[in-house]
């Protein structure tokens, strides 16, 4: 889980990177799409291994959630390993399904759009509307939460939990959801808002 949350991180990373370029105007992100898309095969590849980190994390969350319920098969069993953030602990679980379905969603809704509409044109329409843009910020809002915990989750995995580092590892569970909250769910406000009227 550790690992393949931490590479799927690093994927957000670059997706944001990306993404941000739509805060730049349309001709820079229908640049930077254009780019990406020009060579197919890495994008094959890419969006192979994202896939398949998707389902491996998927599964092995599965597999350690059905693993919690037999330990503690009764849902008012006292917990004795509060993690920092327990409202994002306990809704892991709900909090994933929720970000599959924006995934599936954003994937039909845009990977596969037709090729004669600039992306650029598909993004404005898409998210300029009050339904499709609340989804996504709702979507984005319930990654923050997963990644609150995700992180701390991933961080104590791999052993970093020194006294030292603590106080600062408790505050980037917060401050990198927040990144990412802000920074794709600014994309829907923009449209909807109206400052992105001439992207």
């Amino acid at each position: 889980m550790g690992s393949t949350g931490l590479l799927l991180l690093l994927f957000l990373c670059s997706h944001a990177a990306g993404n941000a370029t739509i805060y730049m105007g349309s001709e820079v992100f229908q640049s930077y799409a254009d780019e990406l898309h020009s060579h197919p095969l890495i994008v094959l590849v890419f969006s192979t291994i994202v896939l398949l980190l998707f389902v491996i994390h998927i599964a092995f969350g599965l597999y350690l959630f059905f693993e919690n319920r037999l330990v503690t098969p009764s849902r008012y069993a006292v917990d004795k390993k509060q993690a920092k953030n327990a409202f994002a602990a306990n809704t892991m679980p709900y909090t994933g399904l929720l970000i599959l379905l924006f995934v599936l969603v954003h994937v039909f809704g845009f990977t596969f759009s037709p090729e004669e509409i600039p992306i650029s044109v598909t993004v404005k329409s898409a998210l300029s509307g009050i339904f499709y843009g609340m989804f996504y910020l709702f979507s984005f809002a319930v990654l923050a939460v997963h990644l609150s915990h995700g992180f701390w989750s991933m961080l104590q995995t791999f052993g970093v939990n020194h006294p030292r580092y603590n106080i600062l590892i408790a505050r980037l569970t917060y401050i990198i959801p927040a990144f990412f909250l802000l920074l794709f769910g600014g994309i829907p406000l923009y449209f909807m808002s109206g400052a992105g009227a001439s992207f």
